[in-house]
């Protein structure tokens, strides 16, 4: 045990009591001057019939009247008025050790693979940590190889970018993710899987992710099925996790998935203590805790690593604008959207390169590598614009030049697009077929 463990042992144990329950929250007196929002507390229910008696880890969410507002982790069968209600130390902090690579684990930090006691390291990190300091960070530079040709070329991420995947239900988002934990040029994955349907954990890992993917891997997952707060912290622990090898000088990808059932965790606790709901529903402590968690992502102070954060958000209706889609592409550094109707054509992954950017993308480049890109953007502008007319045969070849140039390319640039998820590609490999398809034959020579 660590010394200051030891300091922190509490001398006196303070209980309080349970006076009322309403729904998911639990109204606690006695103990209101000693807590604060965020504080842990166990509650001691009444014993069952089988004689077993029930402790529940619960959060303080709010007060009213003089009392507390819990809200509990787990099932509050057992729980009534007069039940004890102990405070709990140091609770909101968790302890990485790099034997936490290849496990899975919930959002208490507790394995759930079979493999047995996950190692404790040395440092304790706060699941709730303040982002680094805007002026003590270094700048974003340097392109990470994602193993995607779309993203590699069109989109291309730097290592510390923050970028958001929007995207409707069954339109890929999944399978985008294995592949860029399989084939990035990170060296760990960091991969929160929050509020997520239980049978995709397992086919996730197998079929996806894969035995290499997971030894440099970290899973933290909390199901749909599981409480809000269970949900709302595994956001936590997996920026917590991801700091961790940040600290350690290495370069991290954290995979969130998603952000959107994140933001619906925080709206069910706020709506719980009180809070009025604004659009739609929404709750006004889910647009101040959407950028605390995303703002953590990015690159570290001088001589640490850096995380990459790729945020997936699940939009309503397939509608981008929806509130917390919006509130998100304002906070990360560049959105990719993935198209339903370019997933109903068949082509995966279904990213729509007209209507995703990378802000940081221009900088990382180099001028050639910049000036290819826009020329393939520029031709698949012109035949989006035209597309209603060419697919009714109303446009008559010869009409425009660009128009033909774009009709002609077109095919070969949807084939560059699509990628099998068992396919990778660096980023040398993604531009230098993009110039050969193009009929650029000097790439090689210009290129720096």
């Amino acid at each position: 045990m660590q010394l200051e463990e030891i300091e922190n042992i509490q001398e006196v144990t303070v209980t309080g009591t349970v006076v009322a329950v309403l729904g998911m929250l639990i109204e606690c007196s006695g103990i209101e001057r000693l807590l604060s929002v965020g504080a842990r507390c166990s509650i001691i229910g009444v014993k069952g019939l089988a004689g077993a008696q029930p402790m529940i880890a619960a959060e303080a969410v709010g007060f009213r009247d003089n009392r507390v507002l819990l809200m509990p982790f787990g099932s509050i069968e057992g729980i009534g008025p007069g039940a004890k209600v102990v405070i709990e130390e140091n609770a909101n902090v968790c302890y990485p050790s790099d034997a936490w690579l290849g496990r899975v684990i919930n959002a208490m930090g507790e394995p759930m693979d079979g493999k047995g006691p996950l190692a404790r390291g040395l440092k304790p990190y706060q699941l709730r940590a303040e982002a680094p300091s805007a002026h003590e960070r270094v700048r974003v530079k340097g392109k990470l190889n994602m193993g995607v040709r779309a993203m590699n070329t069109f989109l291309s991420c730097c290592r510390g970018q923050r970028m958001g995947i929007f995207a409707g239900s069954g339109v890929g988002k999944s399978i985008l993710m294995s592949m860029l934990a399989r084939n990035s040029q990170a060296d760990i994955n960091v991969i929160g899987l929050i509020g997520e349907r239980s049978r995709e954990l397992q086919e996730f890992i197998e079929d996806d992710l894969g035995e290499e993917g997971l030894k440099r891997s970290v899973i933290i997952c909390a199901t749909s099925s599981e409480y809000a707060l269970l949900r709302r912290q595994s956001a936590y622990l997996t920026m917590s996790v991801s700091e961790y090898f940040r600290d350690t000088g290495r370069d991290v990808l954290c995979l969130m998935d998603s952000v959107t059932r994140f933001a619906m965790a925080q709206r069910e606790i706020g709506l719980s203590a009180g809070e009025p709901p604004t659009s739609k529903g929404y709750t006004p402590t889910v647009f101040a805790e959407l950028p605390k968690l995303l703002e953590r992502a990015g690159p570290g102070k001088a001589g640490q690593g850096s995380i990459t954060g790729l945020f997936t958000v699940l939009v309503e209706g397939d509608d981008t604008n929806e509130p917390v889609s919006d509130t998100v592409r304002g906070i990360l550094d560049g959105h990719i959207i993935l198209d339903r109707t370019i997933a109903q054509r068949g082509r995966f992954p279904a990213i729509s390169i007209l209507k995703s950017v990378s802000r940081t993308m221009p900088d990382c480049n180099s001028e050639q590598e910049n000036a290819l890109v826009q020329v393939a953007r520029r031709l698949l502008s012109t035949y989006d614009d035209m597309a209603e007319m060419i697919r009714l045969g109303a446009y008559r070849k010869g009409s425009d030049p660009e128009v033909d140039q774009a009709i002609k390319y077109y095919p070969a640039l949807e084939e560059f697009l699509r990628q099998r998820k068992d396919e990778k590609t660096t980023l040398d490999e993604g531009y230098d077929q993009l110039a050969k398809l193009l009929g650029i034959n000097n790439w090689r020579e210009t290129k720096k």
